[in-house]
């Protein structure tokens, strides 16, 4: 099985987002017995920063930022455990169901879940998504358009019939109204935080003469950004490959966008760095002088061989994190869930843990109870 470890919290483009979107997004990950990670854990984060943190090891939440701390009682703390509780009872069981659809005795599984919503302060316009996994595969997934569930596996079919005919798993409230509320009082919570804005430092990096050119732009908030390449002026696409955006220790952000032409001394390549802290974009012209090979890199990373180990590290620590995506497949995302524990709430991802229960012979949920609010 390829688990895939989730870059930056996202699989994302280096391509700009609006400076005035805003998102919470939960992630929840449940891993059966037998590895280094927590067997369950999940994360919820705003605007891509890091907001509360919960595994079965230490067994409460806690928060990531200061700025919640500040603005939130103990009761919030205490309910948000114990619906964490509730939900990691229900994925260790559902887990169990799951591998008995597949015909699995054995082995690492993993069972995912993604949900959350995004809100545009200038325009008002929303978006939500609720998406699950199992093994980085494609489950289930929420049609918000027609208010239905999709499953793409054989096995999740029978689990979808029987939420598209539950009005509770069809209550898109949570996230339409629920989520973006929740995401309005953290935004007014964080702002000066979450909507600072730190300049970008950006680099030419070269492992050797005959590699490809690599831009490297890093320590920059929000994590917004484009980098684009252009040939004498004109804007260049053709043998470029963009690579994701990243976390640095420090809350900002980091991305790469290499060039992979053999004719850089030769034309006239520019890498141009556009970002919401700059009047005017940075260009930097791939021209020998401005070129940084492994001895001359002096940034935040010394050598190209720091560079891929703060990625590494990246990875190590969502690894830690326990933040697993499965595959992109078509337009969207999928998740596995239902219940052996009760009903999940489609904002938060949290169960009642005294509704509903796992059919023994579909492995669907049936609950009659409405899902849990935020």
């Amino acid at each position: 099985m390829e688990i895939h470890v989730l870059l930056g919290f996202m699989l994302c483009s280096t391509h700009a987002t609006s400076a005035t979107t805003h998102s919470l997004k939960y992630f929840f990950t449940g891993v059966t017995a037998g590895t280094d990670l927590p067997e369950f854990t999940a994360v919820s984060l705003v605007d891509d920063e890091p907001l509360e943190y919960y595994d079965s090891n230490m067994k409460s939440v806690i928060s990531r930022t200061e700025w919640l701390e500040k603005s939130v009682e103990q009761q919030y703390w205490d309910e948000r455990t114990q619906r964490a509780h509730d939900v990691q009872q229900f994925f260790k069981a559902y887990i169990e169901k799951l591998m008995e659809l597949f015909n699995q005795t054995q082995g690492v599984h993993v069972l995912q879940r993604m949900s959350g919503c995004e809100w545009d302060d200038e325009t008002g316009i929303t978006d939500v998504f609720n998406h699950y996994g199992y093994d980085g595969e494609d489950f289930l997934v929420f049609d918000m358009k027609n208010t239905r569930w999709i499953s793409p596996s054989p096995q999740g079919v029978s689990t979808a019939h029987i939420w598209n005919n539950n009005p509770a798993h069809l209550d898109k409230s949570i996230l339409t109204q629920e989520c973006i509320e929740w995401l309005k009082k953290y935004v007014s919570y964080g702002r000066s935080t979450l909507e600072r804005t730190v300049a970008p430092e950006v680099s030419l990096l070269q492992k050797d003469p005959s590699s490809p050119v690599v831009c490297h732009v890093t320590g920059f908030f929000p994590r917004g950004v484009m980098v684009t390449w252009q040939k004498k002026g004109e804007d260049h696409y053709d043998d470029v490959e963009w690579g994701e955006t990243v976390p640095n220790e420090d809350g900002t952000f980091q991305t790469t966008s290499r060039l992979t032409v053999k004719d850089w001394q030769t034309e006239d390549y520019t890498c141009v760095v556009q970002h919401k802290s700059l009047e005017e974009g940075i260009v930097k012209r791939v021209i020998e002088r401005e070129i940084r090979r492994n001895q001359d890199i002096e940034t935040r990373g010394p050598s190209m061989g720091v560079i891929i180990g703060c990625v590494v590290g990246v990875l190590l620590f969502l690894a830690v994190v326990g933040v697993v995506v499965w595959k992109k497949r078509g337009a969207g995302y999928g998740e596995t869930n239902t219940s052996d524990t009760g009903t999940v709430n489609s904002a938060t991802g949290y169960v009642n843990s005294d509704t509903g229960s796992v059919n023994s012979d579909t492995g669907s949920v049936n609950s009659d109870e409405p899902l849990v609010r935020a």
